[in-house]
C-alpha cells in the first residue's frame, strides 16, 4: 500500500526507531510499512493518523481508489 509515511517521518526528524516506540511497534515493522511490504492494520493506520494530525487518506493511498476520486470495480 503507497504511503507517505518515511517522508511524514523524516519531516519529524525521526528515526525508524524512534517511530516505532511512539507507535508501540517494531523498528521492523516501520520499515515493512515504508517499503511498502506491509499495510498497517485498521488499528495502527488510526494510531498513525492521530500521531500525525493528518487524515487516514492523507497518508495511505487506498488501492480502492483512483487518482480522481473514482472506485476502482
Amino acid at each position: 500500500m503507497k504511503n507517505k509515511l518515511r517522508v511524514l517521518r523524516a519531516e519529524a526528524g525521526w528515526t525508524q526507531a524512534d517511530l516505532a516506540e511512539r507507535l508501540g511497534v517494531s523498528r521492523q515493522a516501520v520499515n515493512a510499512l515504508e517499503t511498502e511490504k506491509h499495510a498497517p492494520s485498521l488499528d495502527l493506520a488510526f494510531r498513525i493518523s492521530a500521531l500525525f494530525k493528518r487524515r487516514i487518506e492523507d497518508i495511505f493511498e487506498s488501492p480502492y481508489r483512483s487518482a480522481d476520486g473514482d472506485r476502482k470495480d
